[in-house]
């Protein structure tokens, strides 16, 4: 468990990014399985995950009964709309298995039997969804031995300035 609370024997994206591949490579590269593990960083940083345990707040509920989105943190929000945009990147055909894989932390024989899938598809499915939702982040592939680039909004020779301009 590292400092940060994840640990990454529990990902589902973590065994993929080391088992082998046809080709003897990792199935999954390295830019998408930091797309799919920023997808839930987002979704438990906005609390999206649901509760199934009993609450036991200091506060009574009010009459409304549950939390509202006032109760939330501003950056829980903002990694709500981060989902939500990720999510309507992808698209309805692929969002489920990239929820169910990368958020629920659910294995992919249990996608496959929950969907009614054929074996072994719903690892083809997250792969495709993982690098729609890697093009979303602007994460690229990285370089034979390197770490994957990540995109930028500047050019190349652009340098920030402590006053907010370009440097000339």
């Amino acid at each position: 468990m590292t400092a940060r609370g994840f640990n990454p024997d529990e990902s589902p994206l973590a065994r993929l990014t080391s088992r082998g591949g046809r080709a003897g490579g990792a199935f999954l590269d390295a830019a998408e399985a930091i797309a799919g593990e920023r997808l839930r960083a987002d979704f438990t940083r906005g609390q999206l995950m649901p509760g199934i345990t009993q609450r036991w707040d200091s506060q009574p509920r009010g009459a409304r009964g549950g939390k509202g989105s006032r109760d939330l943190s501003d950056s829980a929000i903002d990694a709500r709309r981060r989902v939500d945009a990720a999510i309507a990147a992808v698209g309805p055909e692929l969002s489920g298995v990239l929820l169910d894989v990368c958020c629920f932390l659910k294995g992919l024989e249990t996608v496959e039997r929950e969907r009614q899938w054929p074996a072994r598809s719903a690892k083809l499915m997250l792969k495709a969804g993982l690098g729609v939702l890697a093009r979303h982040y602007g994460v690229k592939a990285a370089p034979k031995g390197g770490r994957p680039a990540i995109r930028r909004w500047g050019t190349d020779d652009y340098r920030p300035t402590i006053g907010g301009g370009a440097a000339k």
